[in-house]
């Protein structure tokens, strides 16, 4: 991209995968994005280009291509650290992926080497999760709670898809709230502010998983009011194997190592070891280097799109789904059926078809890829009441043309089944 002008067309020619063909001579019509999104030639040839041309391990070799290895490390440190607002580059920690950012952080809780108090947990404090929250964000949770005989809590989910926020359940007990920024399933995107206004008042701390948010909305960490913010490079144009937990500096320094290993030391005894500062701390063995480069490379994409516009673009898609999808008779939308606090993820049921069914003949007679099955998030579908759902979720490079497929193949299916 080398104009801020949206031009969805032009978009598309930036991704390779949309020039296939699918067996049979039909199109790709992809409505994934929450599952993955697809990589533009920018960040496949930035990747290539330092495989091909400049690959070496990261801080530790002192030739011309480990320093060239390390600065663009870095580089994409600096770049994700830009892109989210966060107040110092050393506050970005590259993870494999979103769920093992959540796991570092639930380790931290009640581990016995943390004596800072606001990481102590036993019996009697409190976790404070939602019913709507992917698995990534409850077992870690779960796993903790076990360990410490700490009580698990949540917020359960209206009717209509919403938060159902009680602020009374966040209490004097409560050492940690951690919550989806916007639901993979529902497209709710959930009161932050307001949660993070109360946990501050109750002296707990704030964990989001923005898995869904960071690729689709402009984020910045510290105007959310949150502590810990985590992510993953696969949903944003970038590729799979990197993740990020964004945490305020002075949190991440009082929490002990998560993995141990090289390059998270500053000294080693064979009886104890010290560590290194933030971010290295938490980034034990050769870390995913052209993963996080060309997650430097989706951000820079991105960036030049401009979030504002792909936020827009999704709008105008949600806007139009939401309306197109009111056409199919018997479909019901499972969450927010409006464009408040939502975004381009939605979710649906057809009376008496299984989603499988209907995910099937969908790829195999329309070519349009969606996903099926309960999203990682099972205890919302039993919320529910339903075993599982159809998701079709929208990003920069979907057009209004791919959602008419969609409600063409839906049909369709109706008349399969009729």
């Amino acid at each position: 991209m080398t104009s801020h002008s949206f031009d969805v067309e032009k978009i598309r020619e930036d991704f390779p995968i949309f020039s296939r063909e699918l067996p049979d001579g039909r199109p790709l019509v992809y409505l994934d994005s929450g599952n993955s999104s697809q990589k533009p030639n920018q960040v496949i040839e930035t990747m290539r280009e330092h495989l091909a041309l400049h690959y070496s391990n990261v801080g530790r070799a002192m030739h011309v291509l480990g320093a060239e290895s390390t600065d663009a490390y870095e580089n994409a440190r600096d770049k994700i650290a830009g892109f989210v607002g966060a107040p110092s580059r050393d506050e970005v920690i590259f993870t494999k992926n979103a769920s093992e950012a959540l796991n570092l952080l639930a380790y931290s809780f009640g581990n016995p080497v943390n004596t800072d108090p606001r990481f102590t947990l036993g019996p009697g404090d409190e976790i404070v999760i939602s019913e709507m929250e992917h698995h990534s964000n409850i077992v870690p949770w779960q796993l903790l709670a076990q360990r410490t005989g700490a009580t698990l809590k949540w917020f359960g989910v209206t009717d209509d898809g919403r938060l159902d926020y009680t602020p009374e359940l966040i209490t004097e007990r409560t050492k940690i709230v951690s919550i989806a920024h916007q639901s993979n399933v529902l497209g709710t995107v959930n009161p932050v502010a307001e949660v993070a206004a109360r946990a501050r008042e109750a002296g707990a701390l704030v964990a989001l998983d923005a898995s869904q948010s960071v690729p689709h909305h402009p984020v910045d960490v510290t105007a959310l009011g949150a502590d810990f913010v985590a992510f993953t490079g696969h949903k944003m144009v970038g590729p799979s194997g990197i993740g990020v937990l964004w945490g305020r500096g002075e949190l991440l320094e009082a929490m002990p190592p998560f993995l141990g290993g090289g390059e998270m030391i500053e000294a080693v005894w064979m009886d104890r070891s010290t560590y290194a500062p933030i971010p290295h701390k938490f980034e034990a063995g050769t870390p995913p280097i052209v993963e996080a480069i060309g997650l430097g490379a989706a951000v820079d994409y991105l960036t030049e799109v401009g979030m504002e516009a792909v936020e827009a673009h999704e709008r105008t898609l949600t806007a139009y789904a939401l309306d197109a999808l009111r056409e199919v008779p018997t479909l019901r939308v499972i969450g927010p059926e409006t464009l408040e606090g939502r975004g381009g993820t939605v979710s649906f049921t057809l009376e008496g078809i299984h989603p499988h069914d209907v995910g099937q003949i969908l790829d195999d007679q329309f070519g349009v890829a969606v996903r099926v099955g309960h999203h990682c998030a099972r205890p919302l579908h039993l919320r529910f009441g339903i075993p599982a759902t159809t998701r079709a979720s929208f990003y920069l490079y979907n057009t209004t043309g791919e959602i008419d497929a969609l409600v063409r193949g839906l049909h369709h299916v109706q008349k399969v089944f009729a």
